[in-house]
């Protein structure tokens, strides 16, 4: 196997709890016409759930199932069996059309269900250690994270990768660390999201993203590919905004418009051994841009820089 491009629902305006863009149809049609091979699952009943017609859907497409993100707000205990279940009904559509593709075993992607604390939503991109969990807190996070991959592994087979997101509780580097050193590395690993990251970081400096390959390459199961504007970050940062309109504001922007080094960052992954799909994600709120010209430039600079 080697390095494979796909895309994902985001791109073109849907995003967990933002709204829906652009039909699914359309959207799977455009990422394919753009280059892409893979796509990921968008919010609950964007795509099909029923397995047949979904499967036929990728099919007909030539298109790989890569995986579907969940967010579970694992710092209430209240919640984890809820978000348990969840879970569990997208694994299960996940597993069902497992086959399809390449051959590559769709991943359950958790998360802390972002935006949902208001504190973390107003200060996403600037968090302070001070916002973050207490020692309990983190063992209740833990806990629910574990619990929920456990289930989809015992029930489906597949795995779960924990995507740190801004405004959920997984945000800062440190954050990303407590959430490793907290959770059986067997059980669940890590989507690495280049955006998130560095707009998570509270700061402008894209070489923070190459150590923290090093740092996390262990558990490091998944990419996304999500550049950062850094005119946008700091502005955001300065003048306050929260996480929507931070994203509203282009904070995520086309591919080589940012301040991450695409090319490098492929390169270090290789050198790192990773050979798996990335998923290409440029966040845009429903309306915004023009979604397949954008996934298309996306997908030349990827070319472009990294051969693939």
């Amino acid at each position: 196997m080697a390095i494979r491009f796909g895309n994902a629902p985001c791109s073109w305006g849907t995003i967990e709890g933002f709204g829906q863009g652009i039909g699914y149809r359309q959207m799977l049609d455009e990422l394919v016409e753009a280059g892409y091979r893979g796509t990921e699952l968008g919010d609950w009943g964007y795509m099909p759930t029923n397995p047949t017609e979904l499967r036929q859907e990728l099919q007909q497409r030539g298109l790989t199932l890569l995986g579907a993100y969940e967010g579970v707000y694992l710092k209430d205990p209240a919640e984890h069996g809820p978000g348990e279940a969840r879970v569990l009904r997208t694994a299960r559509l996940l597993k069902s059309v497992a086959e399809v593709g390449d051959g590559w075993q769709p991943l359950l992607v958790l998360a802390d269900e972002h935006s949902r604390d208001p504190l973390r939503f107003q200060h996403a991109g600037r968090v302070r250690p001070e916002m973050g969990l207490s020692a309990s807190e983190w063992k209740t996070f833990a806990l629910g994270a574990e619990r929920i991959a456990k289930a989809v592994r015992d029930e489906t087979g597949l795995r779960t990768v924990f995507h740190h997101h801004c405004a959920g509780y997984v945000e800062a580097p440190w954050e990303i660390e407590a959430l490793l050193e907290h959770t059986d590395p067997s059980l669940l690993g890590l989507v690495f999201d280049t955006g998130h990251f560095l707009y998570g970081s509270g700061e402008n400096r894209p070489e923070a993203v190459l150590e923290a390959l090093e740092r996390f390459q262990k558990r490091i199961w998944y990419v996304h590919y999500k550049d950062c504007h850094p005119g946008v970050a700091q502005e955001a940062r300065t003048k306050g905004w929260n996480y929507k309109e931070a994203v509203g504001r282009g904070v995520f922007c086309e591919l080589g418009a940012g301040q991450i080094d695409f090319g490098t960052v492929t390169r270090k992954l290789l050198a790192l051994g990773y050979d798996g799909w990335i998923t290409v994600e440029q966040d845009v709120l429903p309306g915004m841009g023009a979604p397949k010209a954008s996934a298309e430039r996306n997908r030349a600079y990827l070319r472009r820089v990294t051969g693939y």
